[in-house]
């Protein structure tokens, strides 16, 4: 397991990763600054192409709340931060409405330096209220996907799809978002909305982080619509094992994409420009 250390020099590096001006590779690092330029290194990076991370946040029996819906401090402080680290990281973070209309989500960046995402609702039938926290005006892009005739707030882009058995179709939902120019994404929740994107195949990255709490009941993080009957199909990304303090995240690549964000990027490819 890596201890993970982000110092403010690391955190500047990694902003700079995000805007194409640094590499991870190059410097003088601590083991845990060298850890935190592993974990968050492939979520800034903009030369291995589009990328989709989902997070999800959960106690140690795999539970998101309590029986009654209480959510709040299931994930540590250091959970929290990391968080808001991968918000600031990627072009737009997605939820679906009911974690919209339950957790009342601002989805913006505060526990670090960093601007915020453009924010995205999923919601097929129009359910999410106009004065709703996502879609606050403070500069960042909105989106909201729906399937009704439901006009926005000036300033919230509509994105209309068809829906297919009931539910909008996560493929076409991150072609649409790619065409509005948000290539990097993080599905921030629920665990519903999160799922479809895995079964869809369209997750570069998930990473969980488990807080050393045991709920005992209440939603799980993460429950598949079409689940394996045999261990022998289960999914088995590469995984990485990082140490937050408050909370330990289980890094967990699928895909090719997700192998290429994790090599080296070249000092040269920073050099050229200047850095």
């Amino acid at each position: 397991m890596s201890f993970v250390d982000v110092t403010p020099r690391v955190w500047k590096r990694l902003l700079a990763v995000r805007q194409g001006l640094a590499c991870t590779c190059c410097g003088r690092w601590s083991p845990g600054e060298r850890a935190a330029l592993d974990l968050y290194g492939p979520l800034a990076r903009r030369d291995v192409g589009p990328g989709t991370v989902a997070q999800i946040g959960q106690s140690l029996d795999g539970r998101v709340a309590t029986v009654t819906g209480d959510a709040r401090d299931v994930s540590g402080p250091d959970g929290l931060a990391h968080l808001h680290r991968m918000r600031a990281l990627v072009d737009a973070v997605v939820i679906g409405v009911r974690t919209a209309l339950h957790d009342q989500s601002r989805l913006t960046v505060r526990l670090c330096t960093g601007q915020n995402p453009a924010r995205v609702v999923i919601d097929p039938r129009g359910r999410l209220p106009d004065d709703a926290p996502a879609l606050a005006a403070d500069g960042a892009r909105r989106f909201v996907v729906q399937s009704v005739d439901r006009p926005r707030p000036e300033g919230v882009t509509v994105i209309r799809l068809e829906p297919q058995d009931g539910r909008l179709d996560p493929r076409e939902i991150a072609e649409a978002l790619r065409a509005e120019g948000l290539e990097s994404l993080m599905i921030e929740g629920g665990g519903i909305t999160i799922a479809s994107f895995l079964e869809a195949g369209l997750l570069t990255r998930l990473q969980v982080a488990i807080a050393p709490l045991l709920i005992g009941g209440g939603p799980q993080g993460l429950t598949l619509r079409h689940p394996t009957d045999s261990l022998a199909d289960a999914v088995r990304p590469e995984m990485r094992v990082f140490s937050l303090g408050s909370d330990t995240v289980f890094d967990c690549g699928l895909g090719p994409d997700a192998a290429r964000a994790t090599e080296a990027l070249h000092a040269q490819q920073a050099s050229t420009r200047g850095i």
